[in-house]
């Protein structure tokens, strides 16, 4: 019976490359250094900064109504390129892409590259999809900017920017045959195993030691935790202030309308008055106008940027938790007792050696625990490589991190940039609007 205990035990451990490359005529070749969720020979280590080995710079525009006037109508996005990667064809890739395109760009980015943290798309639950204005300017422009933004954080990202289908998806000409080719041949036929899947979870954790959360990560979700902290403080504020601007513009335009009606009264001066009116009309304009093209931009890039963020926790979270629940595990296992219901495999193999050892030195009980003993030992090789392999997830863990937080500085910088320049082009053209009425009051001559 002792035989028959390892039966349904795979004992092999495989290799640690488990990722394969789609190359050109469809032949597949070894999974390369910087390939990424596994640490390989000569890779970067934890402290090594990201690299990038060029830049590519995106823009999303051009929208236009494809099948317009049938069922069928959707809405294609010019999308263009500039780049000095040796991956790509042309230094400026260009092709039109739908909606579509880029959901399924998404989608196999995250399964191609499980460890890459692959920047979300904007949702389809939105009014306009029950209202059945999603042609309308208005949504068109915002999912531009949501698209443009998704491409990137794409381009941002020093792996995926040099990924197969995203060089495909900014220059292949064939680009619905490609995404069946794509289906048909992954780069990666199975899901990428866990850190201890490949080994025999059962038996591996009687010998692993219990784990705690490493204290880095620890320190990253604190960081992520304080960074969407202040986004979702900048985005209270600016609502408010949002809201106090439109209110602002509507106490402006009223009163405008009281200065006309005043105008009618003062025969004197009814021509000042008229031009102070249309200078408070077009304040309040240019008050609602800074709403629209600058206040709403940013809160929306701030609920994008959001959105990012929480992609980033959804990944941490998954790897402490993960963590978290092997701990408890290894404990329920490993405290187990031979004997009862809760039997940790620890306990029953220590049981097996003790008796095996205290039994009539015969050759059968001599060669079952020199075979249970080869198999210790296996078990021990076995946690060894896992431990590696829970290290190199770590470090392409914190690497994602260091990405992210390149990312989040590039478009902080841009986001207060655009901001900034708006109010103060905003407010040049009131200063502008003011100067011009200024004249016109000083000539009112007022009889004492």
């Amino acid at each position: 019976m002792e035989d028959e205990i390892f039966d349904s035990v795979t004992w092999d451990t495989p290799s640690p490359g488990g990722y394969d490359v789609i190359i050109e005529d469809g032949r597949k070749k070894p999974e390369s250094s910087t390939s990424p969720g596994y640490r390989q020979e000569g890779a970067q280590t934890a402290s090594d900064e990201p690299k990038w080995e060029g830049y590519l710079e995106v823009e999303v525009k051009d929208p236009i109504k494809e099948l317009e006037g049938t069922k069928d109508m959707y809405i294609s996005y010019r999308v263009c390129g500039q780049t000095n990667l040796t991956t790509f064809s042309s230094s400026t890739p260009h092709a039109r892409r739908r909606f579509q395109d880029f959901v399924f760009l998404r989608d196999n980015l995250s399964r191609d590259f499980p460890a890459c943290v692959v920047p979300p798309l904007p949702g389809k639950h939105r009014l306009e999809y029950l209202t059945g204005d999603r042609f309308s300017p208005e949504f068109v422009e915002h999912r531009r900017l949501e698209l443009q933004r998704f491409l990137q954080r794409v381009a941002r990202h020093p792996t995926l920017q040099r990924a197969t289908l995203v060089r495909s998806f900014f220059e292949s000409t064939e680009w619905t045959v490609h995404m069946h080719q794509h289906l048909a041949h992954p780069p990666g036929q199975e899901p990428a195993p866990s850190l201890l899947d490949n080994i025999s979870d059962t038996l591996l954790n009687a010998f692993a030691r219990v784990r705690k959360p490493d204290e880095r990560f620890l320190d990253v979700r604190e960081s992520i935790d304080q960074f969407e902290e202040g986004l979702g403080n900048i985005d209270r504020l600016w609502n408010r202030s949002r809201s106090r601007t439109n209110d602002l513009a509507q106490d402006y335009h009223d009163m405008a309308l009281a200065m006309q009606g005043l105008g009618f009264l003062e025969s004197g001066i009814t021509d000042p008055l008229n031009h102070f009116s249309n200078t408070l009309l077009e304040f309040s304009a240019l008050l609602k106008n800074n709403t629209t093209n600058n206040t709403d931009p940013f809160l929306q890039h701030v609920h994008s940027l959001l959105a990012y963020s929480q992609a980033h926790r959804a990944e941490l979270s998954e790897y402490l938790s993960g963590v978290v629940i092997e701990r408890d595990r290894l404990s329920s296992v490993i405290a187990g007792r031979p004997g009862t219901s809760s039997q940790g495999i620890g306990a029953y193999l220590r049981d097996r050696v003790d008796a095996i050892r205290g039994a009539d030195d015969d050759r059968s009980r001599v060669e079952k625990m020199r075979k249970l003993d080869l198999k210790i030992k296996e078990l021990q090789e076995a946690v060894m490589t896992a431990s590696e392999t829970s290290d190199a997830f770590s470090d392409e863990t914190l690497k994602e991190y260091a990405v992210f937080q390149y990312a989040k500085q590039a478009e902080m910088k841009e986001l207060l940039g655009i901001v900034a320049d708006g109010q103060i082009e905003t407010y040049r053209k009131a200063m502008e609007e003011w100067e011009k009425i200024i004249p016109l009051i000083q000539r009112i001559r007022v009889d004492v």
